[in-house]
C-alpha cells in the first residue's frame, strides 16, 4: 500500500492494515507485541502496576498520587527503562505512541470534565478578598521570574515569539493545583485549619486564573505569530463559551427538569451528554484552543446536583484509576532526563526551582502581611500554594507539542514540578506545627462529671442512617438547665484522590442550595438532623464539623478534636448495621478499623453504639419519651462508666433503668474473678483488683443509696456460677428492653463470661458487648458499649488536672456522682 502521491526521497512511507490491530493468537505463529490492542493493553497495565507500586512506597511519606504518577512515566520512559533499546522498541515502540497518546488524552478530556462538573464557580466568587489577593500576590511573582528565565531559556532558531514563551513558563510557574493541594492539607491535618481554609480558597482562584491563561497560551501558540489568528481564537472561544452557558446550560436544565425527583437519568440524556463532552473537545480543538478547555467549560455549565453525582458516579474510577494515570505517566515518557547536559544546565534548574518557589513563598508572605498573618503562617501558605499537578503537566505536554518547549527545557519543568510538589509536605511538617493548647482537662469520663454541670459529648457519623438512633440517644441523656449538653457532630469521611470531597470543609453555601456531591449531600442530611433537633430540644447545643482522612489516620482526628473541646465522652457507631430480616451485615469493613484505634488511642470515655433503632427511629419527644433501658455490671471501670451514663439517663422521667448486677455465686472473693487476662493487654496497667472490686462496691452502693425511693429505678443481683448461666440470663431479658448498655470489661476476667470470648466475633466490644450485638440475639435492641478512659483514674490520687476553663469555679470531684435529682 502506497500514498497516492509520489514520495520525495526523504519522506516516510507509513503502511496501515486492519490486521494489525487483533492478534490470531501465539499459535498462529503471531507475537501479540506486534499488534496494537494487546500492545496498548500490556502498556497500560504497566503503567498502572508501575504507578501504583510508587503509591505503595511513597504513602508513609504522604506524596500526593501525581508524584508517583510521573515517576511511574519517567521510570518506564528513557530516562531509566527506556534506556535498554530493546525494551523501548518492544514495550513503547514509536508506532504505539499515537495509540497511547490519544487514549490519555480521551482520558484527560473527561477528567477535565469531571473537575468542571465538581467545580462550583459560586466558591470562587465567596472565597473573600484575603483569598483573591493571595493568589494573585502568589502569581505574580513566579510568572515574572518565569518570564525572565524565558530569555535565557529561549532558543532564536524557535519559530514562536517570545510572548508565547514568557506565558508557557510564567504559567507553569505559578499555577497551583487544588485537587493535589487539597489531598496535602487533608494529610497533614490542616484542612480544617484557618490556614487550610485560606490556601484551599486560594488555589481555587489560582486555579480559574490558570484555566484563562491557558486557554490564552495555548491560543497564541497554535496560531504562529499571526495576531489575526490569536484574536479569531480569542473570538471564538468566547463565542463558544456563550453558546455553552445561553444554550447548552437552560437545555441540560430542561432535562433535570424532565426526570422526576428521585428517578434516575434516562441513559439517552447521559449519552447525549457523554457525547456532548467530546463535541466540546472537538469544537475547541478546531477552533485553535485545546480540546480539554472545551471539556472544562461543559462541565462548568452542568448545575450541581444529581445529574452531576451521576455522571461523577459512571465516570470517577474509570477515568481518574486508569486512564488520567495514562496522560500523566506519558508526561514521564517524554521526558529524558538525560537532555538535561552540562552543570550550566542542572545550575538553571535548581536556581528555577529555589527562584520560583521562593517567588510564590515571598509574593504570599507580603500580602499575608497586610493581612496581619504572622511571617510564618505566610511562609506555609505559601510553600502550600507551590503545589503542581495537572494544569501545569498540561501546559507542559501542549508547549511540547507545539515545539514551545524542547526535550532540555521540557525534562528540566518537569523535574521542576516533580520537586516542587514532592518537598511541600515535609517542609510544611518541619516549619508549621500548629501551636497545641494545653488540652490537660479533668472531665474525660461521664463519672468523673459533675451532674450539675455541662456534659460535652462528640459524635462521630459516617452516614444519615446513623442519625435517627444517636439523636433519640441523645435525648434520653437528659439535658436538663443545671447539666446541659453540648454537642460536637463530627461527620467522617474517606479521603479519597478527589478533591470534590474538600470542598464541602471551606463551601459556606447558603441553605437551599444543591449539594456539589453525595459527600456533601449526605453531610446536610446529618448538620440539617441535628440542627432542626437543636431548635426542638431544651438545654442543647450542636456544633457541626467535619474530619477528611484515610480510615487508617481518621481516629487521630477524632482524638484530636476530643481534647481540643474537652469532651467526656466519644459515641461512635458500630461497623455492622441490621437488615430487613433482623440480621447484622458489615456497611464498610474499614469503620471496624477506626473503631479499634479510637479505643486505643482515646483521650476519653468511648461508646461504640450498634444501632438497631430506638423507639422507633423518630426523635424523642421530652413529654412522650418512653424507654426501657438495661445495664448488665459484672465490674470493672468500663462497667462503673455504662452505670453512671444509665444514671444520668435515668433522671428522664420517662426512662426506666434496670440494673443488672451478676455476682459469681462459688467464692466472691476469689481473686481470679477480677484477675487479669493478660499483664500486656491490659488497658489500665497493673490493674489492684481488689481495690476495683472495692471500687464496684462503693459506687454500686452509692447508687442504691441515692435512687432507693424511685420506682423506675429497679436493682437486681444475680447469681451465675459460669458463661453458661451468664448467657440464659441475658437472653431472659432481651425482649423487654430497648437499649442495653455495658462496659466493654477491657483489662478484666471473670468466671461469669469465660468461654465467650472464644467465640467473638468482633472482640472490641467485649465478651458481653459481643453477645449481645450478634445476629442471632437481641434483634430489636440497640445496644451502647461503654470504655471508661482510664489514664486519670491510674494518677488522680496523685495529678491535679487543671480545670476547664468554663467550669473553674468548680471544686475537685475524684469519685462517684452527686445526687441528679
Amino acid at each position: 500500500m502506497a500514498t497516492s502521491e509520489e514520495p520525495s526521497t526523504d519522506a516516510s512511507i507509513i503502511c496501515y492494515a486492519p490486521s494489525m490491530i487483533t492478534t490470531n493468537g501465539v499459535w498462529q505463529g503471531d507475537n501479540p507485541l506486534d499488534f496494537s490492542l494487546p500492545l496498548f493493553v500490556l502498556q497500560l497495565t504497566l503503567v498502572v502496576v508501575v504507578t501504583r507500586f510508587f503509591v505503595f512506597i511513597l504513602k508513609p511519606f504522604r506524596q500526593p498520587r501525581v508524584i508517583s504518577e510521573i515517576l511511574g512515566g519517567i521510570v518506564l520512559g528513557p530516562s531509566v527503562l527506556g534506556r535498554s533499546t530493546k525494551f523501548a522498541h518492544t514495550i513503547f515502540p514509536q508506532r504505539s505512541v499515537m495509540v497511547l497518546e490519544t487514549m490519555a488524552n480521551v482520558g484527560l478530556l473527561y477528567f477535565l470534565f469531571l473537575v468542571g462538573v465538581e467545580m462550583d464557580i459560586m466558591v470562587v466568587r465567596k472565597t473573600g478578598k484575603r483569598a483573591l489577593t493571595i493568589a494573585i500576590g502568589g502569581m505574580v511573582l513566579p510568572f515574572l521570574i518565569g518570564a525572565a528565565f524565558s530569555f535565557s531559556m529561549h532558543r532564536s532558531e524557535d519559530h514562536l515569539g517570545q510572548g508565547t514563551y514568557i506565558l508557557f513558563l510564567g504559567v507553569a510557574l505559578s499555577v497551583t493545583a487544588f485537587p493535589v493541594l487539597a489531598r496535602i492539607l487533608a494529610e497533614l491535618k490542616l484542612i480544617n485549619t484557618e490556614i487550610g481554609r485560606i490556601s484551599m480558597s486560594a488555589a481555587l482562584v489560582n486555579d480559574m486564573f490558570a484555566w484563562i491563561l491557558l486557554a490564552l497560551a495555548i491560543a497564541l501558540a497554535e496560531s504562529d505569530k499571526t495576531s489575526f489568528a490569536s484574536l479569531w481564537v480569542m473570538i471564538s472561544s468566547a463565542v463558544f463559551i456563550a453558546v455553552c452557558v445561553f444554550v447548552v446550560r437552560p437545555g441540560i436544565a430542561w432535562i433535570i427538569r424532565k426526570t422526576p425527583e428521585g428517578e434516575n437519568f434516562s441513559e439517552f440524556h447521559i449519552c447525549l451528554i457523554l457525547t456532548g463532552v467530546m463535541i466540546s473537545g472537538f469544537i475547541t480543538d478546531a477552533i485553535g484552543t485545546h480540546s480539554v478547555f472545551g471539556a472544562f467549560v461543559f462541565g462548568l455549565v452542568i448545575p450541581n446536583g444529581p445529574l452531576g453525582l451521576t455522571l461523577i458516579e459512571k465516570l470517577e474510577d474509570f477515568v481518574s484509576g486508569l486512564l488520567l494515570p495514562l496522560f500523566f505517566a506519558i508526561s514521564g515518557l517524554k521526558t529524558n532526563i538525560a537532555a538535561i547536559q552540562g552543570p550550566a544546565t542542572w545550575l538553571t534548574l535548581f536556581l528555577v526551582i529555589f527562584l520560583a518557589c521562593a517567588g510564590k513563598v515571598i509574593g504570599t508572605v507580603i500580602v499575608a502581611f497586610f493581612h496581619g498573618m504572622p511571617v510564618r503562617e505566610g511562609i506555609t501558605l505559601g510553600l502550600l500554594l507551590n503545589t503542581k499537578g495537572l494544569v501545569e503537566m498540561i501546559v507542559l505536554n501542549v508547549g511540547k507539542d507545539q515545539k514551545v518547549l524542547d526535550d532540555e527545557t521540557f525534562a528540566t519543568m518537569v523535574l521542576v514540578a516533580l520537586v516542587m510538589t514532592g518537598v511541600i509536605t515535609p517542609i510544611v511538617t518541619i516549619l508549621y506545627k500548629p501551636v497545641k493548647k494545653s488540652v490537660s482537662y479533668k472531665r474525660r469520663t461521664i463519672q468523673q462529671t459533675k451532674p450539675d454541670s455541662e456534659l460535652r459529648v462528640l459524635v462521630c457519623v459516617h452516614t444519615p442512617r446513623n442519625v435517627p438512633t444517636i439523636i433519640n440517644l441523645l435525648e434520653a441523656s437528659h439535658p436538663t438547665k443545671r447539666s446541659p449538653i453540648c454537642i460536637y457532630v463530627l461527620h467522617l469521611v474517606e479521603l479519597t484522590g478527589r478533591a470534590s470531597a474538600m470542598l464541602i470543609v471551606h463551601n459556606t453555601r447558603k441553605s437551599g442550595r444543591p449539594a456539589l456531591n453525595r459527600t456533601q449531600a449526605q453531610s446536610d442530611h446529618i448538620i440539617n438532623a441535628f440542627e432542626n433537633y437543636e431548635q426542638h430540644a431544651a438545654f442543647v447545643a450542636v456544633q457541626p464539623l467535619t474530619a477528611i482522612s484515610p480510615y487508617s489516620t481518621m481516629h487521630e482526628d477524632v482524638c484530636s478534636l476530643a481534647e481540643d473541646k474537652r469532651v467526656s465522652f466519644i459515641i461512635i457507631p458500630f461497623h455492622k448495621q441490621q437488615t430487613v430480616d433482623g440480621g447484622m451485615e458489615s456497611t464498610n469493613p474499614a469503620y471496624r478499623l477506626v473503631n479499634q484505634n479510637l479505643l486505643e488511642n482515646s483521650p476519653c470515655s468511648v461508646g461504640i453504639l450498634v444501632d438497631r433503632g430506638l423507639n422507633g427511629a423518630t426523635r424523642l419527644n421530652s413529654n412522650t419519651v418512653s424507654l426501657q433501658v438495661a445495664v448488665l455490671f459484672f465490674g470493672g471501670p468500663d462497667d462503673r462508666e455504662a452505670l453512671a451514663y444509665a444514671w444520668r439517663m435515668a433522671q428522664h422521667p420517662g426512662i426506666t433503668l434496670t440494673v443488672l448486677r451478676f455476682i459469681h455465686d462459688e467464692d466472691e472473693a476469689d481473686t481470679a474473678s477480677t484477675r487479669a487476662t493478660n499483664d500486656s493487654d491490659l488497658k489500665i496497667p497493673k490493674m489492684d483488683h481488689r481495690k476495683q472490686r472495692q471500687l464496684d462496691d462503693d459506687y454500686i452502693n452509692l447508687f442504691r443509696a441515692e435512687n432507693a425511693e424511685y420506682e423506675s429505678i429497679v436493682y437486681i443481683e444475680k447469681l451465675v456460677s459460669n458463661g453458661e448461666e451468664t448467657v440464659a440470663a441475658v437472653r431472659s431479658m432481651d425482649s423487654s428492653h430497648d437499649l442495653f448498655i455495658v462496659g466493654r470489661g477491657e483489662g478484666m476476667s471473670s468466671p461469669l463470661t469465660a468461654g465467650l470470648t472464644d467465640w467473638s466475633e468482633c472482640p472490641e466490644l467485649g465478651a458481653i458487648g459481643d453477645l449481645l450485638a450478634s445476629s442471632d440475639f437481641a434483634a430489636t435492641v440497640s445496644v451502647l458499649v461503654v470504655q471508661q478512659y482510664v489514664g486519670s483514674w491510674a494518677q488522680e490520687d496523685d495529678m491535679d488536672f487543671p480545670e476547664s476553663p468554663v467550669h473553674s469555679h468548680e471544686t475537685k470531684v475524684t469519685y462517684g456522682l452527686e445526687n441528679p435529682r
